[in-house]
């Protein structure tokens, strides 16, 4: 009975990596453990969350690139580049404190936002017509996802509160979505992803209005 249920989800998980090198499954395995280890980082707002998830998504962008996921592959290279001004941005002092400290998005921002997750679909939407790649279910729903994480990555690296709720939206989306894909690791990185981030909304937001009182 319970070999019945087992055998069917080990299947679904793992069937898909039958026709993967052992190099690419060692690298996914690497790229989600890192991956992991940086949102642990954010929900700490530990400046480490750059270098750890650099690494991930420097992997991402090997594996994505040659499983021919358009929207995914553009998703992280762009993480990469905001990472390089995150980690800019988090590590800035005035008189050895820290510059920039948790903060709610301000109006200025929220319109920025607005454009950058506008502008993100559209050129996610281009590339995958360019490639005459959007003949599956999968390219708006990631075209949506990109957009979402357009943004949370953004918000993450100027060091707002609510980057958080995009990376929970876009992670429950996620999690079907790599499943479907044949990527079962990243799916289950999705799942642990998305509880970390509802911590790290209730952790960041327990730090700013600490932040606040005793200002």
């Amino acid at each position: 009975m319970i070999e019945a249920i087992i055998n069917p989800i080990f299947e679904f998980f793992i069937g898909p990596y039958s026709s993967h090198s052992n190099l690419d499954i060692s690298l996914e395995c690497t790229a989600v453990i890192l991956g992991v280890l940086s949102v642990w980082y954010a929900k700490k707002s530990n400046v480490l969350v750059y270098p750890t998830g650099m690494i991930s998504t420097a992997i991402y962008v090997y594996l994505l690139l040659i499983a021919g996921l358009v929207g995914d592959f553009l998703i992280n290279v762009y993480y990469f580049m905001m990472s390089v001004y995150g980690w800019y941005f988090w590590t800035q002092k005035r008189e050895k404190k820290i510059k920039h400290p948790i903060k709610k998005i301000s109006l200025e921002e929220k319109k920025w936002s607005l454009f950058l997750f506008i502008t993100a679909i559209i050129i996610v939407i281009g590339i995958y017509l360019h490639f005459d790649k959007w003949n599956d279910w999968t390219a708006p729903v990631d075209s949506f996802t990109t957009a979402i994480f357009f943004v949370g990555m953004w918000l993450m690296a100027r060091k707002k509160i609510e980057h958080w709720i995009f990376w929970i939206i876009g992670d429950i989306i996620s999690i079907p979505l790599y499943l479907y894909k044949g990527m079962g690791l990243t799916s289950i990185q999705y799942i642990i992803f998305t509880i970390i981030a509802i911590f790290g909304y209730l952790e960041w937001k327990k730090s700013y209005n600490n932040s606040k009182q005793i200002a």
